[in-house]
């Protein structure tokens, strides 16, 4: 099983992904687990992007590790999601798996690898970051399908503490969970922030930005609760809103009316800056006075890690699934039901009128994020790999 390295003992796992979508933040995680010496990796992904729903730029150039894409068809109706794939059998076979790893169960590509590991024998193990809060689970023919699932799997890897919670809560023991900790590219977000700050002062003009604001970036979606923001900032005192706008950035469905709902706002100053690709975003975040994420249900929000690598403070629901590992009320942001605008409003007033504070949670963001890197992440996956491997032989 596997390749024996140079030394006598050593025994390299080839491991086996199937992820959706080459989206940029998951290229340097990859990368960083494609130079680990203890595995030999191969990532299939079901589709190159899905431009209906996100344009991310696909970075090819910047990819490291051995890699295919099988050919897809999508259907998406309203937020239903059919993707269709061909060859995965044939792409599994070629590779000759060890172990593999599966980043979801939603789609048909999912239960083909699970049933494929299943007759070979090969360790199954599921990529997940569903948690309590994941407003899917209130659906039973999911809660149903996901338990079948479940019971392919020998081993799980999860981002954090909420998604192993919610494993727990289902009945897996602790000893087959493992974390790789959900990760973006930190050094490079810090890196472009600390190159974006000495422009601190023409930024705004450049980009028609106000001088100081509030930030969101994602999907200009309900569901992320970007109507509670709105109106959260519309419950702001007015001087302090006449000297900290808010900002937009990304789009979806719920665009055009979100910006008609603004223009209903006569103090302050909003603006939508669209959909923005990964390096520009950098100048975003060192600009705002922090990031907010109202959402209503979110797996994790990588944004929160984007933000904090360029020392922001951040707001955040409860139900998001990074809070529990990087949003700690009062010291780093504020952590706040959702739903609910009047506790987004008073934790936005503590931060715009005391500078003290937005400097010393800042500096805790950063410090706190550097322990999620694309290295942490590829030692976690070692972890589960070789540990399940270990089982199997």
């Amino acid at each position: 099983m596997g390749n024996v390295g140079p030394d006598a003992g050593f025994v390299k796992s080839k491991l086996v992904i199937i992820t959706e979508i080459i989206a940029p933040y998951r290229i340097p995680v990859f990368n960083a687990l494609a130079r680990r010496c203890e595995v030999d990796l191969h990532v299939i992904f079901l589709a190159e992007n899905d431009p209906s729903v996100r344009r991310w730029h696909v970075y090819k150039e910047e990819i490291e590790f051995s890699h295919q894409v099988l050919p897809s068809w999508r259907w998406r109706l309203g937020k239903h999601n059919l993707l269709l794939n061909r060859g995965l059998s044939s792409a599994l076979t070629r590779s000759k798996p060890d172990v593999l790893l599966c980043g979801g169960y939603n789609y048909l590509a999912c239960w083909q690898a699970a049933l494929w590991a299943k007759a070979r024998q090969v360790p199954f193990l599921l990529w997940s970051e569903s948690t309590a809060a994941d407003i899917r689970n209130k659906y039973a023919p999911v809660e149903l399908l996901k338990s079948r699932f479940l019971s392919f799997c020998k081993g799980f890897v999860v981002p954090g503490i909420a998604s192993a919670n919610y494993l727990k809560d289902w009945g897996i023991p602790e000893h087959r969970i493992f974390t790789a900790p959900n990760a973006v590219d930190t050094e490079r977000f810090s890196k472009l922030a600390d190159e974006a700050r000495p422009k601190q002062r023409t930024l705004p003009i450049e980009l028609a930005l106000p001088q100081r604001y509030f930030l969101y970036v994602g999907r200009l979606i309900r569901a992320k609760g970007v109507f509670d923001l709105l109106d959260a900032y519309a419950q702001i005192d007015e001087k302090v809103r006449a000297q900290v706008g808010l900002v937009f950035v990304g789009d979806g469905n719920d665009r055009s009316d979100l910006m008609r709902r603004a223009a209903r706002i006569k103090s302050g100053n909003i603006h939508f800056a669209g959909f923005v690709h990964r390096d520009g975003l950098a100048q975003f975040y060192t600009r705002g006075e922090a990031l907010i994420l109202p959402t209503h249900s979110d797996p994790w929000g990588l944004v929160v890690n984007e933000a904090m690598s360029c020392a922001l403070p951040i707001i955040a629901t409860d139900v998001a699934g990074c809070v529990p590992d990087l949003v700690q009320n009062a010291w780093n942001g504020f952590v706040v039901p959702p739903r609910d605008a009047g506790a987004l409003a008073r934790s936005m007033m503590c931060l715009a009128v005391d500078p003290s504070l937005l400097k010393d949670m800042g500096a805790r963001s950063r410090e706190r994020i550097r322990a999620y890197s694309p290295q942490a992440w590829a030692m976690g996956i070692v972890e589960a790999s070789t540990a399940t491997c270990q089982k199997h032989r």
